[in-house]
């Protein structure tokens, strides 16, 4: 389950610089998302159902990326996001029960930019500016086909989320 940054958001991360280091595989803008909740194996349909009847429960919000880009682990450059933890709250209720047990503790929502193989490899671009707003109106249920230059995400389906 996803949400998918908008077009002025998209602007600010294809603003970033992106070079060319030993180790490091940049994502593109079609991967630039915020998963909700990681599934993984799951009946598709079941997911759909479920999430279709919460999220007109949820109100639409807003989504706050930034202000910098800083590591997710030891060897991923991401941004975080922040105000979707009403929303990823309402996901992980709804399909508690389905797929992989959702992770343990609090939301912690971000915009994956790059892997480097080793540590250290991203360092120099912890820190970059990256801020921006947008609105969050829907909810997006979302396969991971995985491929050579990372995964290509397909949505199966999408939601409007409530007044």
């Amino acid at each position: 389950m996803a949400v998918w940054p908008d077009a002025g958001t998209l602007d600010v991360l294809s603003a970033l610089p992106r070079p060319v280091l030993p180790g490091v595989r940049w994502t593109r803008p079609e991967q630039w998302h915020v998963t909700l909740r990681f599934l993984g194996d799951t009946d598709a349909g079941e997911a759909a159902a479920r999430v279709g009847a919460v999220s007109s429960g949820v109100p639409a919000v807003a989504a706050v990326m930034g202000p910098t880009c800083a590591f997710l682990g030891r060897n991923v450059l991401q941004v975080p996001v922040t105000g979707l933890d009403e929303l990823a709250g309402a996901v992980v209720d709804a399909t508690a029960d389905l797929g992989r047990p959702p992770r343990p503790g609090p939301f912690h929502g971000h915009l994956t930019l790059a892997r480097g193989r080793r540590p250290g490899d991203l360092r120099l671009l912890v820190g970059r500016a990256a801020s921006s707003t947008w609105p969050v109106g829907e909810v997006s249920l979302v396969s991971s086909v995985p491929g050579r230059g990372g995964s290509r995400y397909d949505v199966v389906g999408r939601w409007a989320l409530g007044p």
